[in-house]
């Protein structure tokens, strides 16, 4: 069984772990500064949860922070560390768990659903997995229910830049991975503008966890730009109801097709945390 208790994870367990609590750190911090500029009060709520593994022993757990402000509409920033054993054929689906069904997992997960229709909805997700073998994921992915060119070339930009400065291959890789997995089959859209995707990044250990940091990095440097750009723009009735009818969209993607919930329900998690991803108000005409 993969260890989850601090003081038995090895050093690249402890070191991912102690680097995705550090940047839920910095960016709950940099998004209750924005409600403060904007004249609200509002700061994270956060509820500590415990997971029992199916064996009956201990299996980590995390904690779920959420705020409701003027800004952020709904806003989950999400930190677990869980481990134990894969039931049932849940594990053969799982890189390196075919054979051996016991796991370890650390990671940061984010969505944010926004106030003003203006302002791009967003998801940020960095992992680390072990199971027999060591990898890497995660990606970043901006949602507007009203698009705007600059907006999604910025985004882009930020994330090339932080993929190019480790791999020139990286940036056209994820962002066509993206570009895949961030699509709705049945309704043949896509569910925003992209950004970038990667999975089972394996191999140099130290390269790959200081890209992943890159990500997080550049998200909490973007992300909060495009916020306070669009944040006090006016915006009608017909605005909302768009807003509303995309968000549909995206709440049909995360219950369907996205591999963090269907993990996080399959490993015991926290169910209203993992279900933070889906927003306060939605509309399907």
């Amino acid at each position: 069984m993969q260890a989850t208790d601090p003081q038995q994870l090895d050093p690249q367990q402890a070191a991912a772990r102690a680097w995705f609590e550090e940047l839920r750190d910095l960016i709950c911090a940099e998004f209750e500064s924005i409600e403060h500029d904007a004249g609200s009060n509002a700061r994270f709520d956060y509820l500590a949860w415990d997971r029992t593994d199916p064996s009956g022993a201990p299996g980590g757990g995390g904690v779920r922070g959420v705020m409701k402000g003027q800004v952020f509409e709904k806003v989950g920033v999400n930190v677990s560390t869980v481990g134990g054993t894969f039931e049932g054929d849940f594990g053969k689906t799982i890189h390196g768990a075919d054979q051996d069904p016991s796991f370890f997992a650390t990671g940061i997960s984010l969505v944010a659903h926004m106030a003003n229709p203006h302002v791009p909805a967003v998801h940020m997700n960095t992992r680390f997995l072990c199971t027999t073998k060591r990898w890497f994921g995660g990606g970043a992915d901006l949602n507007p229910p009203i698009p705007y060119a600059e907006d999604t070339a910025e985004f882009h930009a930020a994330l090339q830049a932080a993929c190019d400065a480790h791999d020139p291959e990286h940036y056209p890789r994820f962002k066509q991975w993206a570009d895949e997995y961030f699509y709705i089959p049945h309704r043949h859209v896509h569910r925003g503008v992209g950004g970038i995707f990667y999975d089972h990044l394996e191999g140099d250990w130290d390269a790959n966890f200081a890209f992943t940091q890159a990500v997080g990095r550049a998200f909490l440097d973007i992300y909060p730009r495009l916020v306070r750009r669009r944040m006090a723009m006016p915006f009608t009735p017909a605005d909302t109801q768009q807003q509303r009818e995309w968000r549909g969209r995206y709440a049909e993607f995360n219950l369907i097709y996205d591999r963090g919930t269907l993990f996080g329900l399959k490993t015991g998690g926290n169910v209203d945390a993992i279900l933070m991803s889906l927003p306060p108000v939605a509309a399907w005409s």
